[in-house]
Formats: C-alpha cells, sequence, structure tokens
C-alpha cells in the first residue's frame, strides 16, 4: 500500500527526501518524515486503510515513537482489541496496531502479525525492522557512511548506500540485536490424509485467507486471467462482494481473454478487458524493465501483462487480489512433472515457495505498484502453506492409468463446486503463454533484437550469464535504465538458477 525509505544516521532528511521522490508511485497520496537525533524515516503513502486520518509516519501518544510501514495487517482488529485497553489508538490504520505491540513487546512483535508487510519503527533510540514471512512486500538495504539505509524498492537506495542486499523475508533487524528470523516456511512431511480431508481443509482455509484480504476502506478488485488460480480466488471474493470488478488482458483472440469471459460470466463480476498490442508492448518495455528491476527474461514476460492489468485495474480499484503462490504449493508448472520422485516433488516444492520472494513476489509488487495498486496474494497465507506441505504429492500432480499428469489435481477437486468445467480443468499455462505475450515477443521483438546486435549473447559484463538474445535485449535495456546497475545486478534474481 505504500512506500518505505529511511537512513539510520545523522543530517539525512534531505537524502531520505530524494529516495522517497523515487518511489513516490508507490504511494501518491500522501508523504511524510520522522526526523529524530539518530536517523530519518520516510513514507509514500497509498490510502488504503483510513485514507482520511492515518497518514504516517504514523506517532505514540509521546511523539517519541514512529513507525512507517507498507503493506497490510490482517489480524489488526483483534490485536486492535487486546491492545486498546492499555494504549490509545490515534486512527483506524491496521499499521498502528504494530507500533503499540512494540512498546508492549519490543522485537517479538512479529510473532503476532499475520499480514504481507514491511517497516521500520524508530523508538528515539533504536532502529526496529521487519519484513513479512514470505516476502510478499519488498525491502532492501545498505550502508550509509556507517550508517544503516533501507527502501522498499532497488531504485530508492541505489547511489546513496553501498553493499545494497534484500532484506531476507521472515525476518527483523534491530540496531542492538542485529538480523534475527522469526519465521521459516515449514519443513514437514506429508501426512496419509484423504482426497475427501484434504479438499476440505484446503477448501476452509482458501476461503479464510481470501475473506481476510478483502479487508479495506476502498474498492477491491481481481485479476482475473482465465486460469485455474485466479478464477478460484475471484469465484471465492465474489461470494462477498456484490460488485466485483474482475481485470484481464492479452493480444486479440488470445486464449486467455476468452476463458476470463466465461469465468467472468459464471462468477458474475464486472469484467473489463485490454487488448495489447505489439507496438504498445515495444514502447511500454523499457518502462516496465525500469519498474521491475530485472532482466530476467521469464520475469520480464510475465510482467508484460502485468503491466497492462495493473494499470487497467487501478482506473477503477486500489487493491487487488491475485492468484500467486498456487503453482508453488500444488505443483503447477511444468518441469513438476519431470521430478519422478515424490520426495523431491515435495521438497522442491517448498523450495518454490521459498524462492517466491525475489521473482514472482518481486514482479507482482513492482508493477502492481508502478500504478499505486495493491496486490493480496491469499494462496500465500502462512496456514494455506503450512497445511499444502501436510498433503501429498501425488494428490497434487495426479497420474491416470495412461502416465499422464493433471496439475495441482487436489486444488481443482476443493474447488469442483465454483466454477465450470472449462476452467476448472484448463490445461496449465504461464501468463505470458496466455495472454499471448510470448507470441507477441516473438514477432514484436525481432527487429528490435537485431538492432541491438546482441545476438551472440554477449555482454560487457562477464558474470551475467545471458541465456538468449530476447533476454540479452533485456539486459540491454536494463543497463540503460539503471546507469549505475552494479548494486541492482547483484540483487536480480534468476529464474533459469535452480
Amino acid at each position: 500500500m505504500c512506500g518505505i525509505a529511511g537512513i539510520w544516521a545523522t543530517d539525512c532528511e534531505d537524502l531520505v527526501s530524494e529516495m522517497m521522490k523515487r518511489i513516490a508511485h508507490r504511494g501518491p497520496d500522501a508523504n511524510g518524515l520522522f526526523q529524530c537525533n539518530n536517523g530519518c524515516l520516510g513514507h509514500q503513502r497509498l490510502s488504503i486503510m483510513d485514507p482520511r486520518g492515518g497518514n504516517q509516519p504514523i506517532f505514540s501518544g509521546d511523539k517519541k515513537r514512529a513507525i512507517v510501514a507498507n503493506g497490510e495487517i490482517y489480524n489488526f482488529p483483534v490485536l486492535r482489541e487486546i491492545l486498546k485497553s492499555k494504549h490509545t489508538f490515534r486512527t483506524t490504520s491496521d499499521s498502528e496496531s504494530v507500533l503499540h505491540l512494540y512498546e508492549d513487546l519490543a522485537q517479538d512483535a512479529t510473532d503476532k502479525l499475520d499480514g504481507m508487510f514491511a517497516f521500520a519503527l524508530s523508538d528515539g533510540e533504536n532502529l526496529y525492522a521487519a519484513r513479512d514471512a514470505i516476502g510478499i512486500k519488498p525491502l532492501y538495504y545498505g550502508n550509509y557512511t556507517g550508517g544503516f539505509a533501507f527502501a522498499s524498492e532497488l531504485k530508492a537506495i541505489i547511489g546513496i548506500a553501498d553493499k545494497v542486499k534484500e532484506f531476507p523475508p521472515g525476518t527483523w533487524y534491530h540496531t542492538k540485536y542485529g538480523f534475527n528470523s522469526f519465521y521459516a516456511v515449514p519443513n514437514l512431511k506429508p501426512e496419509k490424509l484423504s482426497v475427501e480431508q484434504s479438499c476440505k481443509m484446503i477448501r476452509k482455509v482458501l476461503e479464510n485467507a481470501v475473506t481476510k484480504r478483502l479487508m479495506s476502506d476502498v474498492p477491491v478488485g481481481a485479476f482475473l486471467s482465465g486460469g485455474l488460480d485466479s478464477s478460484i480466488i475471484c469465484a471465492l471474493a465474489g461470494r462477498h462482494i456484490k460488485e466485483l470488478h474482475t481485470f484481464s488482458v492479452g493480444i486479440k483472440g488470445s486464449r486467455d481473454l476468452e476463458a476470463a469471459r466465461l469465468a467472468a460470466n459464471h462468477i458474475g463480476s464486472i469484467h473489463h478487458e485490454y487488448i495489447i498490442t505489439v507496438d504498445e508492448v515495444a514502447e511500454k518495455l523499457p518502462e516496465i524493465i525500469y519498474y521491475l528491476e530485472s532482466f530476467d527474461q521469464d520475469l520480464v514476460r510475465s510482467a508484460i501483462p502485468c503491466y497492462f492489468t495493473s494499470r487497467l485495474a487501478s482506473q477503477y480499484v486500489k487493491v487487488v487480489l491475485t492468484g500467486e503462490g498456487a503453482d508453488e504449493l500444488f505443483a503447477g508448472y511444468t518441469y513438476y512433472k519431470d521430478i519422478n520422485c515424490l520426495d523431491k516433488l515435495h521438497k522442491e516444492l517448498r523450495r518454490s515457495v521459498c524462492a517466491l520472494h525475489n521473482i514472482n513476489l518481486q514482479r507482482v509488487d513492482r508493477l502492481t505498484m508502478a500504478h499505486s495498486l495493491e496486490a493480496r496474494v491469499p494462496f500465500l497465507d502462512t496456514e494455506l502453506i503450512r497445511l499444502a506441505q501436510r498433503i501429498p504429492a501425488n494428490y497434487k500432480l495426479k497420474e491416470d492409468k495412461r502416465g499422464n499428469f493433471t496439475e495441482k489435481w487436489i486444488l481443482r477437486k476443493a474447488c469442483e463446486d465454483l466454477l465450470p468445467g472449462e476452467i476448472l480443468w484448463r490445461d496449465k499455462e504461464q501468463f505470458d503463454e496466455g495472454s499471448g505475450t510470448v507470441d507477441v515477443v516473438t514477432r514484436g521483438l525481432k527487429s528490435f533484437i537485431s538492432n541491438l546486435q546482441l545476438r551472440q549473447k554477449k555482454t560487457n559484463n562477464e558474470k551475467v550469464k545471458i541465456r538468449s538474445s530476447e533476454e540479452a535485449a533485456y539486459y540491454k535495456i536494463f543497463t540503460e535504465e539503471y546507469k549505475e546497475s552494479h548494486e541492482i545486478l547483484n540483487n536480480v534474481a534468476r529464474w533459469a538458477v535452480r
């Protein structure tokens, strides 16, 4: 919902203001600074909860403590009820509950939070910062003249701090105690559950995950590609939102557009779609790569439809639900079928979830926030992640008597009553495939790639391994958008590395 930035060092207010300008797209509704003797915290606000009274930084009653936060705390109503007997709340913002939890529990406050978040809190003497369990919301940090600098995006911190790194998911930092982990993706063995038991539990936890993510004081919509994952989320959300707005993009005649219309008609949503053209993709590609902060081929391909869907959705809502995480939890990717051992598949699925923070989740965050839009990911609810670990791998990737596999089989079974069969049992397609983005890239970038004269797959940086002439083109754009690209390159994750 926002962008945060700060430097824990003296006389840095001007630099923090500069950092905030670089991520103003994350929060165009308001901005604020907190300056104390030891540092400065900055905030760019996208107003979701308490639009009128929830501007940040949010202060304690004595003004000695302040917080800047990005994300949503889904269990804040429960926390508020517990905390209000001891603390006076000055807003109805979910972020204020984090401030009061810290006043009671210090660095253990993160143990009580259910949500997606990245925040920084000053108690006057110390800085306390944290990032959510899975890394849904971004955070980066680096050194600044012996101090500690942080920001929601790399572009905000580059050129100001050095030795920039991604702030680890499920981790808090305190100036006295350093970095400490408060969450790790569970490493559980599958249990001997029946299909019926598995379906019942999946459905219950998933419905709860969707419902809690509808919390908002502004309109909530949903991405609808026409694939299984987004269609399930839309169907569940539609039971609670009377006029649910859904959004889809693709090239003219693409499979995603056709499937999304079918799903939207079944759900009864107010559906919006946008036709992508070759020329527009070529025109917007530098902007897409700039916001994405990556040149990885797979990530850029999926970022293209995400950019246009986000732009479309931002015209109607401020919050969207998305289907990210289902493939990693329930074996949706094609390469999973090549893993011929159920134990290895189970381990690979866990690894996939652990890796989401700087690939698919980075793409979703950057491309939605580029349009001042907040994305929420119900499938990555920590309770659902834990449950998925307990489900047998052969329920997820189901093999029939002919040796054919159905990906996410148990998820489909758990949601059989929600969708028409054409959607429920539709073959898995990547976002970039179903939307037609691959076709656009293949046809539209041929001359573009050729003009760059990078067909030899070489770069001026021997440490950067380029996989194709297409990725070489993305890399060329990336280095043009980021002249000082060294620190960003050190943080670029690669889908190719597994």
